[in-house]
């Protein structure tokens, strides 16, 4: 399982046979079946999660007992609620597994010991929370200024293979909308 972290690591950063012997020994492989919650709310995450293969979502759920999912994310790549992992906080959302899921993951206190003695570790994990902050701000601004439909277009255009992994209501949720308002707008697509 850790040749793509490294794939995925090695295309954007060096790192030297010693640094690539520590991140196998820190990354540790889990596999979880589908519709496994890995992270709970009311907890502080444990772990930030590199997907090998899968699909995850992050979610909470509101006041009337409504789960809103707020973040889909396939594979390659990682995920956690980021900001409680970082901060050590209490997170209000959940993390599932969407699908079976081969994952790699490590507690915040092996990430810091890899950016400690590992500029390289350093110089990747700042890129990888920078992207976090990057797509945050442009899920923000899609979800404001971009109609229902426009934001189910650019999810296929961006990810197509997510209708084939991801229930309807999840994908509904996180575009900001009922699973009603999105089957009328399939409907009107293939029509």
């Amino acid at each position: 399982m850790h040749d793509k972290l490294l794939q995925y690591i090695r295309s954007v950063y060096n790192f030297s046979p010693i640094e690539i012997e520590m991140i196998k020994q820190y990354f540790e492989p889990v596999v979880f079946s589908k519709n496994t919650v890995i992270e709970d709310s009311g907890k502080v995450p444990h772990y930030l999660y590199y997907i090998v293969s899968g699909y995850l979502r992050l979610f909470y759920v509101d006041q009337n007992g409504n789960e809103v999912t707020t973040h889909i994310n396939c594979p390659p790549g990682f995920f956690t609620s980021y900001s409680h992992f970082i901060n050590r906080t209490i997170s209000d959302h959940n993390v599932e597994c969407i699908t079976a899921c081969e994952l790699l993951r490590i507690t915040k206190e092996d990430l810091d010991h890899l950016v400690n003695i590992s500029q390289a570790m350093k110089d990747f994990s700042i890129s990888v929370f920078q992207q976090s902050i990057t797509y945050n701000e442009n899920r923000s601004r899609e979800l404001s200024a971009l109609n229902a439909e426009e934001r189910y277009l650019k999810l296929l255009k961006d990810y197509p293979e997510i209708i084939q992994h991801v229930p309807i209501q999840y994908i509904a949720s996180f575009l900001g909308m009922k699973p009603e308002s999105l089957s009328r707008i399939r409907r009107k697509i293939i029509n």
